[in-house]
């Protein structure tokens, strides 16, 4: 997903929308419109947040002369509704900078009669700017390093990876984005946990990489989380702040646009910590296709997409994403009823001016509602947008001259449970489709390791082992020295029901990195369950000593070693495991063994009632079967 907003472009030729002029509407009532009267005041609410000094748009629009000066060309513009700019149809959007039809006219009129400015005591107060942090001084900054952009040539894509500072897990109610040069055209923000898009940063000799986002990457906590020039920084109440891990590192994905001169871009962000951790969590579903297969010529090509509400769910903001091509993009929801309700329209698509887009007024939609998708997209040569010249086909892609079709939507469930079973029908819808994505882009680039890495690990997800082991051993030949990789190859060798030729796998990263936890840990449970218990104990043991935070290999060493008799020996072990994943309905379940097997009586119903409760939340069957046989036999003693 990508943000966009241009700027400078006033400084564009747009067609006169031909607006009837009235001969008895040049004034109203008895005086003259006026700048200081009727003008200033549409100016500093609709276009003030970029034509300010040092904003984003190539003029301040603030005084008399700078607007009587552009008085011709502000008339044109807004009278075909190309400035603001604004592109969804009415509606119950925060911050809509869409000019009424009396707007409109009141400017035309301004200007057919030769820009009177007005008395000075009719001038309102300017709006204040802010050329620091609108949000007062940030609790932490974080600079991008430099890169100085070319002159010229086509637009960039480059992704820059950047650590945060401080110690332990924050909560983020504020982002506040400074791109700090007119070159940069939007911004997109992710967060990594992991140390892979950092890889990818460090292994490019200039700063930041270009290609494609890793799924590793991801928005947090159900936020939208980026920056399009007039776009006001979002603050949320601490009640919807976001989590920001120890160690996770921000992904920014920038949009840089040629200038003619070389352009040194080191944009800022800052981040405004939240004093506790969040009451509730949003989530995202996005509607989509990455089949995309657009034909050259085709002027009137479309994509639809729908899903159904699992449970009831509050819908609080959109996001809608194409590229060039797309013409006419919608999205409604039809309730069980049959009654349709519109959720965002825009008619003339311009990929120069995309947004996320609040409900004023957020609404609720009862489990059952359909939201349905739909994007029209103009691959002919009619199409000015159009990016290839003659048009050829089109597939999906993260390139701008590949095409999208994507709707994020934000929403707000009644209850955590009711999140989590949305997030997991939301997740596998989505994992189909990257998969499709992933498999597009691979045929391009079929030695891009990371791409086959991702794509093995929605197979997974999704439960197609087989296409996962295509994939994973693809990266292990790419990258035969990587213990990670033949480790992956022994899990979907695991589930494809090859124990023998999965041991190997492990055995072979272990060979590369013998403090490999996971492998030893994944070792040990093919022992296990070959009745080899010393030797299990054995890999469970190195997998602790490797890492004592594989919260599996603690629950792994418990298990084990309570099957050898020593339960005494095996708590330690799986109370640890329940404190690194409190959520863990198998180590419950052991825990509440151990503590039956030592006669700690309520301990051991306790424990199985969260095991019984997460397991079944997980929907795990088989376990909460184990559990409940348990919790009988505790009743009986």
């Amino acid at each position: 997903m990508r943000w966009s907003g241009a700027v400078g472009a006033l400084l564009m030729a747009v067609p006169a929308a031909g607006v009837a002029l009235p001969h008895d509407q040049t004034s109203r009532g008895d005086r003259p419109i006026t700048f200081t009267k009727d003008i200033a005041p549409i100016l500093y609410a609709h276009c003030a947040s970029c034509h300010q000094p040092d904003g984003p748009a190539p003029f301040s629009l603030l005084t008399y002369t700078d607007s009587r000066r552009r008085a011709a060309q502000i008339a044109k513009v807004t009278a075909s509704r190309y400035m603001p700019p604004w592109k969804p149809e009415p509606g119950d959007f925060v911050g809509e900078r869409r000019l009424t039809d009396s707007q409109i006219l009141t400017i035309d009129r301004w200007v057919a009669t030769g820009e009177p400015e007005g008395d000075a005591s009719d001038l309102p107060a300017p709006p204040q700017m802010h050329s620091g942090w609108q949000h007062g001084v940030p609790d932490a900054v974080v600079a991008l390093p430099e890169y100085t952009l070319r002159a010229d040539g086509a637009d960039v894509f480059r992704n820059f990876v950047v650590a945060v500072p401080g110690v332990g897990a924050r909560y983020i109610r504020a982002l506040e984005f400074h791109p700090g040069n007119r070159a940069v055209h939007h911004a997109n923000i992710r967060v990594d946990p992991t140390a892979a898009s950092r890889h990818l940063d460090e292994a490019d000799p200039e700063p930041g990489y270009e290609g494609v986002i890793l799924r590793s990457a991801d928005y947090p906590d159900g936020h939208f989380l980026g920056w399009t020039p007039g776009q006001m920084p979002q603050s949320g109440p601490n009640a919807l702040a976001w989590r920001l891990g120890a160690g996770d590192d921000l992904v920014v994905q920038l949009h840089l646009q040629p200038t003619g001169r070389p352009e040194r871009i080191r944009p800022t962000i800052g981040l405004y910590f939240a004093k506790e951790a969040p009451v509730r969590t949003p989530a995202i579903l996005r509607l989509g296709r990455q089949n995309l297969d657009i034909p050259a010529g085709a002027a009137d090509f479309r994509v639809v997409d729908a899903f159904v509400l699992p449970v009831d769910a509050e819908i609080r903001a959109i996001q809608p994403h194409a590229h060039y091509r797309a013409r006419r993009v919608s999205a409604a929801a039809v309730l069980s009823d049959g009654t349709r309700r519109p959720l965002i329209l825009i008619q003339n698509w311009d990929f120069n001016w995309q947004d996320q887009y609040r409900y004023l007024t957020p609404f609720w939609l009862p489990a059952g509602t359909t939201l349905e998708m739909e994007y029209t997209f103009d691959n002919s040569e009619a199409n000015p947008r159009n990016p290839i010249r003659p048009p050829g086909r089109v597939s999906w892609g993260w390139r701008s001259s590949d095409e999208m079709a994507d709707m994020w939507i934000q929403v707000m469930t009644r209850t955590e449970s009711d999140r989590v079973h949305l997030i997991r029908d939301v997740r596998r819808k989505m994992a189909a489709e990257d998969a499709v994505g992933c498999e597009t882009l691979i045929a391009r680039q079929p030695e891009h390791a990371d791409l086959r890495n991702d794509a093995a690990n929605l197979y997974v997800e999704l439960g197609q082992p087989a296409d996962a082991l295509r994939h994973f051993q693809a990266v292990a030949r790419l990258r035969p020295q990587s213990a990670p990789a033949h480790y992956n190859v022994g899990v979907a060798l695991e589930a494809t029901g090859k124990p023998g030729e999965a041991a190997r796998q492990y055995q072979t990263a272990l060979q590369i990195d013998p403090t490999y936890s996971h492998a030893h840990n994944n070792l040990g449970s093919l022992l296990l369950s070959g009745g080899r218990l010393d030797e299990a104990r054995h890999e469970f043991e190195r997998a602790v000593e490797s890492s004592t935070d594989n919260a599996e290999a603690h629950n792994n060493l418990g298990a084990v070693l309570l099957a050898l008799g020593d339960a005494a020996a095996s708590l330690p072990h799986l109370q640890r495991a329940v404190v690194l994943r409190s959520t863990y309905p198998e180590a419950h379940f052991n825990l509440a063994r151990v503590y039956a097997a030592t006669h700690r009586w309520e301990a051991a119903i306790r424990e199985a009632a969260v095991a019984e409760s997460q397991a079944a939340t997980a929907g795990k069957p088989t376990l909460v079967g184990q559990i409940r046989e348990l919790r009988d036999h505790i009743q009986r003693r």
